[in-house]
Parts: C-alpha cells; structure tokens; sequence
C-alpha cells in the first residue's frame, strides 16, 4: 500500500501546524536578531550588548540551520513527506551547538540568570519531540 493512501489522524494536522506556527517564531526569533538596527544594539543592556557583539559567526549559523530547518521539516511534515524527519534532525543539531555555545561556553546565564533558561530549554525540548514525531509518523507511514 501506498504510504500516502494511509491517512493520519486530524491530531497528525494540528501537531504538523503547530510545528510551522512553532518554526515561524522561530524565523521571526531569528530574522530580528539578525536585522537588529544599530540604535537597538546600541539601547541594549551592556552585558547583553557584549553577550551578542562577542557571539562567534558560526553561532549564527548554527541558529540559522536550526530555524531554517525546521520550518522547511514543518512545511515537508504538512506535505506528508519523509524529508520532514531528516530537515527535524539537521534542525535539532543547530539547536544542540547554538545551546552548546549559550550554555558551556559563554557567559549567557551570568547576562540572563536562570529566567534565561526557560526558552532554550522549550527550543531543545520541541526540537526533540518534532523529531520524534516525524520519525513515529514515518513508521505509521503517514509520511512518504
């Protein structure tokens, strides 16, 4: 039987948009940081103004990747295709090095405190279960 002819669930369709309204924050998230004005930079707290000036390139690009691949698995999960795991898998490792610099190796939680965990840790925990998911979805074969 055709993957595609087996039909998921309506709760399949509301994870599936859920992810791309999740993954368009997330673009949002990432578009403002990098078209942040000079002025805004310049209004930033100091340590944060540091925090981000400091930021290496590849930590940019690893948000990038994270963001990017996301709504790109999102858009592929709502088009039922097995792509969609692979794109959740190559988004969730920008979120792994991206949280690997903002943890171990800056001074991120000195800037924000523990308040500052909160997001990265929702960004790692949905990453996880969108890949998750994608993966249990391409095993019931509702993806193709």
């Amino acid at each position: 039987m055709d993957s595609l002819n087996v039909k998921p669930p309506a709760w399949f369709w509301a994870v599936a948009v859920l992810a791309l309204l999740w993954n368009l924050m997330g673009a949002s998230a990432y578009l403002t940081q990098a078209f942040l004005s000079a002025d805004a930079v310049a209004n930033m707290p100091a340590a944060e103004r540091t925090l981000l000036e400091s930021q290496p390139a590849w930590v940019t690009a690893a948000f990038a990747i994270a963001v990017w691949g996301g709504l790109l698995a999102s858009i592929f999960l709502l088009a039922r295709k097995k792509w969609a795991t692979t794109l959740f898998g190559i988004s969730l490792l920008g979120v792994l090095a991206q949280q690997t610099y903002l943890f171990f190796l800056s001074n991120a939680m000195e800037v924000y405190g523990p308040a500052g965990l909160i997001m990265p840790v929702s960004v790692f925990l949905v990453a996880v279960a969108l890949l998750l998911f994608s993966r249990s979805a391409e095993a019931r074969q509702w993806l193709g």
